[in-house]
């Protein structure tokens, strides 16, 4: 990508290489997502429009097929050679899947990043060498089990048995209501032949809690696809969906199927023969959450999967923005070009700004993901810190995608809606990534949770003086923010200068302190509420913490965006190409000032902030686009999704092409003087409403 240089006619001329910034979006894994973008040129993921829903699935189990012939899924599992998988780099690239069809990330998903990584992960010597090497080949297409009809994301209360019988040395696995039957699973409808069933492990009449266990579930033809049910396995198609049509989700249900006690996936949970259970994870609720754990890499991709459907969306829409040409200016013959107008701006530059946010911590995910899974950093606090980060991330980057794809959509106007344009078939498949994996407000609930463990622990730690002077904070506090004082104080500070508001609020220490005041007032507020909870009974903690759910989880989505924001500042410091570094520091600004501009109830309400910081905040926002506009298209382009790879008419050359046309055209009549006059050209009284009626 060649180094580029743009001015938006008010200040000196800023270069930037846009090598540098692609670079940077694509981080530590750049090569193994920029192979998987490539594939676009290969004609066996090229997309077919206008496919049945039989023939997309199909395809789609074709393309799988073709990433096996080049190797793909064997990044994620150790080699017969004794090679070791690369966690990070194998995440990486299957998030840009989405790029292709996110049918096929999300098909490919299932079976190596679910199915396969539940045998690698929960299953110990035996399962690895038994059923790996058919799961990566793709030889046994299979299913990931866990959700239920009746339990989405409350996972502990599934219904589904797994009975020990000890004569037999084997495990009944049984579905005893219509609630309990697995639902929403990829390849259950067709393709899966085996499956990673979750269910409740009971031996000697005590239930163990969630265990995972191998269980064939079809026979195979002679062609290797997969035949009927074997007998006690019941399922059915799921059918028409919102989207993502080329995956054949169904609904499992088991009657009294038996299968070895070998089968049971036993790396934190054993069973002898005689039924005696063995566990290295002594608390119940650890070991379900240690099991949970190790299965974070579906979390991580839905994230990084929806931040690329959301990168090509504005690809599309800032480059057809540049191109399209609305309404006239001050040059009576000539438009002005559609990213020209603040409010196009408006829709699009803050969004551009949050997508580099989230990518920047999602890079700190996937490292994190990486450590924890190649070994390198994998203690029980790390895993804790992943799971978080996991569960903070993704609500952020999938919520963020599906307002993209809908902001970009309508910036383009009817030619977004068209279907050869992707913004519609984007948000259709992306719309059900904000509850895969988890629900995104539970996730989020789960993030507010640690929070609020974490701000007790520091309580705790504290010994008398320092709890007196935590009180005498406190007081201080009530005194500078909830009273007048505060606002006072800053009014007189900021009248009459608004410049120095703003050099202010381009100071990175004063944007963190109001982030992070936030994030830390809204923790503490919920906190100090529910401190009496311990002593309560259930149903008075249970009504207290309802009270205050929504709370937490806004504290929790505060936390995420203080993260996206720190990592941004922390990737700004990494960067010395002096054009690209100032051109991003304005990206930042925008999206913490953008961060503070969508809270400033919060902010005026608790006296963070004053009347005219509150206006000087806009203000110093809307003096920013201008800067950024003229950079918009290199921003984009440092995406690494060319017009070619996202396939939208409307995002190639096409439409300047046409906008230079029609110029042309006019411009030569009136070379030509053949021109006709505008009516409001004319003299005034020199056409009657008979002569118009006439004519």
């Amino acid at each position: 990508m060649p180094r580029s240089s743009r001015t938006n006619g008010t200040g000196p001329e800023v270069t930037i290489d846009t090598a540098v910034l692609a670079d940077l979006l694509d981080g530590r894994w750049k090569t193994q997502r920029r192979a998987i973008r490539d594939l676009y040129a290969d004609e066996r993921f090229a997309r077919v429009p206008g496919l049945s829903m039989a023939e997309h699935r199909e395809r789609i189990l074709d393309q799988c097929r073709a990433l096996v012939d080049i190797g793909m899924p064997r990044r994620g599992f150790p080699g017969a050679d004794g090679s070791q998988p690369l966690p990070g780099g194998n995440v990486a690239g299957f998030e840009e899947l989405a790029v292709h069809d996110p049918s096929l990330q999300i098909k490919a998903g299932v079976q190596w990043g679910l199915f396969g990584s539940a045998v690698l992960h929960l299953g110990t010597e035996y399962h690895h060498n038994t059923f790996l090497s058919g799961i990566v080949e793709l030889e046994v297409p299979g299913c990931f089990a866990m959700t239920e009809t009746g339990h989405g994301s409350d996972v502990a209360a599934i219904s589904t048995t797994a009975t020990y019988d000890e004569q037999a040395e084997e495990f009944i696995i049984h579905t005893p209501f219509e609630a309990a039957w697995k639902n929403y699973i990829g390849n259950a409808a067709l393709h899966g032949v085996a499956g990673v069933v979750f269910a409740q492990l009971i031996t000697q009449g005590v239930n163990h809690g969630v265990h995972a266990f191998y269980v064939p579930l079809r026979t195979r033809n002679e062609d290797g696809s997969a035949g009927e049910f074997l007998p006690g396995v019941r399922g059915r198609d799921n059918g028409h969906k919102g989207g993502l049509l080329g995956v054949d989700n169904g609904m499992l249900a088991f009657d009294q199927v038996r299968v070895p006690r070998r089968n049971l996936l036993n790396r934190y949970g054993d069973v002898a023969a005689d039924g005696t259970y063995t566990s290295s994870v002594s608390s119940p609720g650890r070991r379900f959450f240690t099991m949970l754990g190790t299965l974070v890499q579906g979390r991580v991709s839905l994230g990084g999967s929806a931040l690329t459907a959301a990168k090509m969306s504005l690809a599309t829409a800032v480059r057809y923005g540049n191109q399209r040409r609305q309404f006239t200016g001050p040059d009576e013959h000539d438009e002005v070009v559609l990213m020209d107008y603040q409010r196009h701006q408006r829709r699009l530059l803050p969004r551009l700004a949050k997508v580099y946010a989230a990518q920047f911590m999602h890079h700190q995910l996937s490292d994190r993901y990486h450590g924890v899974f190649s070994g390198a950093h994998d203690t029980d606090a790390d895993r804790q810190d992943l799971e978080t980060l996991a569960a903070a991330s993704k609500p952020l980057a999938t919520w963020l995608a599906l307002d993209v794809i809908q902001t970009s959509r309508e910036a383009c106007g009817g030619a977004g809606y068209m279907a050869e344009n992707r913004f519609t078939g984007l948000h259709a498949d992306f719309d059900v990534y904000v509850t895969f994996e988890g629900d995104n407000n539970v996730l989020l609930q789960l993030v507010g949770k640690r929070l609020l463990t974490d701000f007790g622990r520091e309580m705790a730690k504290m010994d008398v003086a320092g709890a007196v002077r935590y009180v005498a904070d406190q007081a201080a506090d009530m005194t500078l923010h909830r009273t007048p004082l505060r606002r006072v104080q800053q009014s007189i500070r900021d009248w009459g200068s608004k410049a120095r508001s703003a050099t202010e609020l381009r100071d990175p220490d004063m944007q963190r302190e109001l982030l992070e005041d936030r994030v830390e007032s809204l923790v503490e507020r919920v906190a100090m509420e529910l401190k009496d909870t311990r002593e309560a009974d259930a149903a008075t903690a249970f009504e207290l913490f309802n009270a205050h759910q929504d709370e937490l989880i806004q504290a929790a989505r505060a936390h995420g965006e203080l993260l996206q924001w720190e990592a941004f500042t922390e990737a700004l410091a990494g960067i010395t190409d002096p054009g690209a570094k100032k051109v991003l520091t304005w990206l930042r600004d925008l999206f913490g000032l953008t961060l503070i501009e969508e809270n400033l109830d919060w902010y005026l309400l608790n006296g963070r902030i004053s009347t005219q910081r509150a206006r000087t905040v806009t203000s110093y926002i809307n003096r920013l686009l201008p800067r950024l506009r003229a950079h918009a298209g290199d921003l984009v382009e440092a995406f690494g999704y060319s017009p070619e790879m996202i396939g939208a008419p409307i995002g190639t050359d096409a439409e300047g092409r046409r906008q230079d046309e029609a110029r042309d055209y006019y411009r030569a009549q009136r070379a030509r003087g053949s021109e006709p006059t505008p009516e409001k050209h004319l003299p005034r009284g020199s056409v009657t409403d008979k002569e118009l009626t006439t004519a």
